[in-house]
């Protein structure tokens, strides 16, 4: 449940039955949410502001900004707010190798 006072009140409680991976951290999520509310919800942020780099979370949430841009551990792209999240994903917050060529 969530500490302290909210603006609103979940429908049900989030009951995480899956485990993903990001950046070697465990993180618990729900089949079939988003990457980004699991990552969101453990408190991890994947995108970074443009104007100074800081930390910061999706900004759209609708697949257009790649703000939410996780990769796989074997170098797939991913927008995490339009990703399932599914058992055994293991993520990075940037490629886990050169994608082109130098």
């Amino acid at each position: 449940m969530l500490d302290g006072p909210t603006l609103f009140r979940p429908a049900v409680e989030r009951r995480p039955d899956i485990t993903i991976r990001f950046e070697g951290r465990d993180i618990p999520a729900c089949a079939g949410e988003s990457l980004v509310t699991a990552l969101l919800t453990a408190g991890v942020l994947t995108g970074r502001s443009e104007f100074d780099g800081t930390p910061r979370a999706g900004f759209c949430l609708m697949g257009v900004c790649q703000e939410c841009t996780v990769w796989t551990s074997t170098g797939q792209r991913l927008r995490a707010c339009m990703t399932e999240a599914r058992a055994g994903l293991d993520l990075r917050a940037s490629a886990p190798f050169e994608t082109f060529a130098s």
